[in-house]
């Protein structure tokens, strides 16, 4: 089965597209929507799989090539699994992922409940034809401060399940490889014997 040659990373979060970059095949020549001047569409959608198809159907649209779109947020179980899908349009919402974070750890304040799960959805599409859409989650919970400088959006307080650290005090290789993100990924790649 032939590799993919050339894929469009359909996203505009430059985080997102070094990890989603980071994990696929080296060969592979990698496009953001940047390269082709397209914005991003409106997420409509109600859960992470509707918006990661919806994105993965409207790159290829405009692009013309295999494209892969990612959804993602961080369901916190005491809040009734908020910022869940709005956890960009929260950040949007406070003016920054920095002040989002701080809105939750407030929150959380008096709450004994601190679990939370990150979830990101992965859709490819392949051609006029082939769409392919998986979802990925890990298990963890929210540290009493923000720690950390690596990873990006919600990273300085979520402590994976089995870990001492925030995924933004990890390595940068460490969290790309055990993330709710590589896990759906894997999940992909039993899929797409290709990527």
């Amino acid at each position: 089965m032939q590799k993919i040659k050339k894929i469009l990373i359909g996203t505009h979060n430059k985080g997102k597209f070094k990890e989603i970059s980071y994990l696929l095949s080296k060969k592979t020549k990698k496009f953001s929507p940047n390269y082709f001047k397209i914005k991003s569409p409106k997420e409509t959608g109600k859960s992470f799989q509707e918006n990661s198809l919806l994105k993965a159907k409207y790159f290829f649209k405009y692009s013309d090539m295999p494209s892969i779109s990612d959804d993602s947020g961080l369901e916190v179980i005491a809040l009734k699994k908020n910022p869940g899908i709005y956890s960009a349009r929260w950040a949007k919402k406070y003016g920054s992922f920095e002040k989002a974070m701080k809105k939750i750890l407030q929150l959380l304040s008096k709450k004994k409940n601190r679990r939370a799960i990150f979830v990101c959805s992965l859709s490819i599409k392949l051609n006029k034809k082939k769409i392919i859409s998986v979802v990925g989650k890990i298990k963890g919970q929210i540290s009493k401060k923000l720690k950390g400088k690596n990873g990006f959006g919600y990273d300085p307080i979520f402590i994976p399940e089995g870990e001492l650290l925030t995924f933004a005090q990890m390595p940068k290789k460490k969290k790309i490889k055990i993330d709710h993100r590589y896990i759906a990924f894997m999940k992909l790649k039993k899929k797409v014997k290709f990527l």
